[in-house]
């Protein structure tokens, strides 16, 4: 099954590195209109011309806005900005994310707790809610897709607050799928531990090690969650909403 996404247009945070760049490319490959969201626009724009080079029709079919995910002013800019250019939103992929602090949980300080919470909780609401108030799922077939992570499902010694952050987000997704529904389908998926730059500090000193002690015997990639959401946010999954789907190759299995 092709999963298309032809006519749709989508709003990704965090679109410029990692995850984000490969849901965008996704999307866009499936069809959709896309616009990049991220906080350093020298980046996004990098990201965008080399997204145009891959795609046959790229050319008009991607925007970029750089923005704080978690500063009201700049994300309401940007939603602006979409609605303006390509005049509604179909799809809004919540992907932004910090993680400012590894340690203990109770050695967090507070400006570092706020800023996790603020990007990571705070943000996906605050997108949602301009998302919906700028049309998305007006007219329905509305979606939204939180990327989350398996530490929002398991404990761990290091990142509890950034993990904390996340269950906060599954509940979100619940939340606001029963909320927004019908008009607006809102699901989830929570990556295991994938070769991102964010997330290199964890997997780099031992990536033999962690692959050796997952299940399908590697770590994530990017295009495996990029692929997931992917098929959230389009019409194949038109009867799929409150969920969130695990792509950990199978770690949680062994938490």
């Amino acid at each position: 099954m092709e999963i298309r996404l032809d006519g749709k247009v989508a709003l990704v945070t965090g679109a410029s590195r990692g995850i984000g760049r490969a849901v965008a490319a996704s999307l866009a490959a499936s069809g959709a209109d896309v616009v990049l969201s991220s906080r350093k626009l020298d980046a996004l724009q990098a990201t965008k011309a080399e997204l145009e080079a891959e795609l046959p029709d790229g050319a008009g079919r991607l925007m970029v806005v750089a923005a704080n995910a978690g500063e009201e002013d700049q994300a309401a800019a940007c939603v602006e900005a979409a609605v303006e250019r390509f005049e509604r939103i179909d799809v809004l992929v919540n992907n932004a994310a910090t993680n400012p602090y590894q340690g203990p949980t109770l050695g967090i300080g507070r400006s570092q707790f706020d800023k996790t919470v603020q990007v990571n909780w705070y943000g996906p609401l605050l997108w949602s809610r301009l998302a919906v108030e700028a049309g998305l799922g007006r007219d329905g077939g509305g979606a939204i897709v939180n990327v989350a992570s398996i530490g929002g499902l398991s404990a761990e010694p290091t990142i509890g607050v950034y993990n904390g952050t996340k269950a906060a987000l599954l509940h979100l997704t619940r939340q606001l799928a029963l909320e927004l529904a019908p008009d607006v389908r809102v699901n989830a998926v929570a990556p295991g531990l994938v070769k991102t730059d964010m997330a290199r500090a964890l997997w780099e000193p031992a990536e033999d090690a962690l692959a050796g002690h997952t299940p399908l015997g590697r770590l994530g990639e990017p295009n495996d969650l990029a692929r997931a959401v992917t098929f959230l946010a389009s019409d194949a999954a038109s009867w799929i909403t409150g969920t969130t789907v695990v792509v950990d190759g199978g770690m949680l299995l062994k938490a």
